[in-house]
């Protein structure tokens, strides 16, 4: 079964915006396996929105093309109307990755993992101003990770890495933001202030794409949500997307009785 619906993004005929993201007809093989079938999406400025699917419906596939890190075998990616190369090179995509994708054993401190954020403002010799260096302290006070700022990464908590990634995607000054998996692990402090910066940075007009097996949380903190299983099924408001029928399309009848029973 395929559903697709475009979610509500307060854009009128007079008042046209190109789309922060826009993913047509990618489709993604591994080999002989198929991790993305002709998956399309298109999202505001100023949005949150979740990427909800099981393990091996290609939420990190999806990702890591929007990036530019996989070139699909078909189908193209667009950031702001320009390709993904451009959005890197400019500095305003951001990716925080899933936790084991990075090396914590790897000698920087969280203030060098946030700085990173800057090497896009800076020339090709990577000499620090006095610009990226308050962008760094800012970031890292609105994290609530300042005392940690001299740290070894791989020394901090789940929660702690996780909001250092963030951390280094405001230094960037990031507009359109991808977090794999970002409350996978992490306490609650965490959760509420990754969720609390994410909904400011909406506001500022960024958009945020975010994959998370934590339906509870996705209420609060998304305006949308996309259900996707190698294919996008469903895209529409969190509510919609969470509606147990409608996550019986990915995640089978279980997740309907667990849900009516709870």
């Amino acid at each position: 079964m395929n559903i697709h619906t475009t979610p509500t993004t307060g854009v009128t005929p007079d008042c046209p915006t190109v789309p922060a993201i826009v993913v047509d007809d990618v489709t993604v093989h591994y080999g002989q396996v198929l991790a993305l079938d002709r998956a399309g999406i298109s999202l505001a400025p100023g949005r949150i929105c979740g990427l909800v699917g099981m393990n091996g419906s290609g939420k990190s596939t999806l990702f890591k093309t929007i990036m530019g890190m996989i070139e699909p075998d078909r189908g193209t990616v667009a950031i702001n109307g320009d390709s993904t190369a451009t959005a890197r090179r400019s500095g305003i995509l951001g990716y925080v990755p899933q936790s084991e994708d990075v090396d914590w054993d790897f000698p920087l401190s969280v203030r060098e993992v946030v700085m990173m954020g800057r090497y896009g403002h800076m020339g090709p010799l990577r000499m620090k101003r006095r610009a990226d260096r308050e962008a760094v302290d800012e970031a890292l006070e609105r994290v609530e990770l300042t005392e940690y700022a001299d740290r070894q990464i791989g020394q901090l908590s789940g929660g702690q890495k996780k909001r250092a990634f963030v951390a280094r995607g405001i230094a960037q000054g990031a507009m359109v933001l991808l977090l794999d998996e970002p409350f996978a692990g992490v306490d609650k402090r965490s959760e509420a202030t990754i969720t609390r910066l994410l909904r400011e940075l909406a506001a500022d007009g960024a958009t945020v794409l975010v994959s998370t097996h934590d339906l509870h949380a996705l209420p609060a903190l998304a305006d949308e949500a996309i259900l996707l299983m190698r294919k996008v099924l469903l895209h529409g408001s969190t509510e919609e997307v969470l509606r147990p029928e409608n996550l019986a399309l990915a995640f089978g009848l279980d997740v309907m009785n667990r849900t009516e029973a709870s």
